[in-house]
């Protein structure tokens, strides 16, 4: 009886249009899923889950749903909110880089409560390669491994494939790699990626591609991209024969490339609208080609790509670029320019730029910034950290990081409130002039 009354539910669903079908599922899911997940357990403990209705029902019942909440009236730059099981979250958004589900030099306690994240990142390569998916699952997921109960988001791993791995080899069903830790060979397909993902449990699952380098040659671009739609075809068939492994929901975002070509950037972002997804990525960019193009890319994307779902772009950037990509409505972001430029003695900051290694900051007992948010900002002092910093003290390194990584929440979390209140287009125009200086 609970088959057949489950199968009229999945006709009702499948003649229903996508977006009716959407809207349909976010009306119910709050009453459906306390009921039919209770079944589905049952089902899955009398082995009856073959049927397929179980995949079904987690992608349908399961949704992550994006509220947007506001678009300035002089640009495309938006606010809203992303739905995930593990909290909401506000965008435009900076997603700390946790390559190894860490952020580097900065406790999570801080992570949270001083830069005041509300989401971060994993990345799939480097976890896979150490400590390895028997470890992440003994653990239960990422999330309790890592003790880090908000939302994270996954990459599939391929940039690093094809920026880190030693003798790498693309073939139409994977990539073959060396480990850049011991030398050991892997290949990572389409289909081992997104079971990867669905081991390690974040709540956003990126895609398995190819990122072309910012100055490839239209042919490689274009050869490249049809791969990566090929494989994208892939991880969704494989994504969509799996459910999730934590008992929360996981959202798959396929990734549009395309490499510095309007017409190839366009093609892309067409044929992702096929799956429906939950949200969607720009991949590719600020890997070496100039910023005019990026931004030409971000705006080519993002005229195809649906107003109603969440757009990321993957890897970028500057605080300027940032708020540049804002203002062309992408939402999500992520870069290791806050960690990474810290550990060098570089400071973001709300007046300019600073880099803490010049003598100019030996005698200067100001607090590290006075606009800062964190109890790093006004605990110490820009000499205490110089000091630091030529001492090649751990600590500058924390101090710095946290800065950075608050200043870049801070950044879009302004940038939100300018949007809801009106006036997003004078305050970035403002802002650029002063992230540009050098103080």
């Amino acid at each position: 009886m609970v088959l057949m009354v489950l199968m009229v539910l999945k006709n009702v669903l499948t003649v229903l249009k996508k977006t009716a079908r959407r809207r349909a599922i976010e009306m119910v899911a709050p009453y459906a899923k306390p009921v039919i997940m209770p079944i589905f357990e049952r089902m899955s403990v009398l082995s009856f889950v073959d049927c397929g209705i179980f995949t079904i029902f987690v992608r349908y019942i399961y949704t992550m749903e994006f509220t947007l909440q506001h678009t300035a009236s002089d640009s495309k730059a938006r606010a809203g909110v992303l739905h995930t099981d593990h909290g909401p979250v506000e965008t435009p958004i900076f997603m700390p880089v946790g390559t190894a589900a860490a952020m580097k030099g900065i406790f999570h306690r801080d992570v949270d409560q001083e830069a005041k994240a509300q989401i971060i990142l994993a990345n799939t390569y480097h976890l896979y390669l150490r400590p390895g998916m028997d470890i992440i699952e003994a653990a239960g997921g990422v999330h309790r491994f890592s003790s880090w109960q908000k939302p994270m988001l996954t990459d599939s791993g391929g940039f690093q494939v094809f920026s880190l791995a030693a003798c790498r080899k693309l073939k139409e069903e994977g990539c073959y790699f060396q480990s850049h830790i011991d030398g050991s060979r892997h290949l990572f397909t389409p289909e081992s990626v997104m079971d990867t993902e669905r081991t390690i449990g974040a709540d956003i699952m990126m895609a398995f591609d190819e990122c072309p380098p910012g100055d490839a040659p239209y042919d490689y671009a274009r050869k490249s991209l049809d791969l990566t739609e090929r494989w994208l075809d892939r991880c969704f068939n494989r994504y969509s024969q799996t459910q999730p492994k934590w008992g929360h929901y996981q959202a798959l975002f396929p990734i549009v490339q395309g490499a510095g070509y309007a017409d190839l950037r366009e093609r892309a972002a067409r044929n992702v609208l096929q799956y429906n997804a939950d949200g969607y990525a720009i991949g590719g960019l600020a890997v070496g080609e100039p910023t005019d193009v990026m931004y030409s890319m971000i705006e080519v994307c993002n005229a195809v790509l649906p107003t109603d779902r969440p757009r990321y772009l993957m890897g970028v950037g500057t605080p300027i670029n940032i708020l540049e990509a804002i203002d062309r409505g992408v939402d999500m972001f992520d870069c290791v320019m806050p960690t990474r430029n810290g550990r060098n003695g570089q400071l973001f900051t709300s007046e300019g730029v600073i880099n803490i290694r010049n003598k100019k900051w030996e005698k200067d007992f100001s607090p590290v910034d006075p606009n800062g948010v964190t109890f790093v900002d006004k605990q110490y002092t820009k000499a205490y950290l110089h000091h630091l910093v030529v001492c090649k003290e751990m600590l500058a390194a924390q101090i710095a990081s946290l800065h950075n990584t608050a200043f870049y929440l801070w950044l879009v979390g302004e940038a939100r409130r300018h949007i809801i209140a009106g006036d997003f287009k004078p305050w970035k125009q403002e802002m650029v002039v002063k992230l540009a200086r050098r103080l």
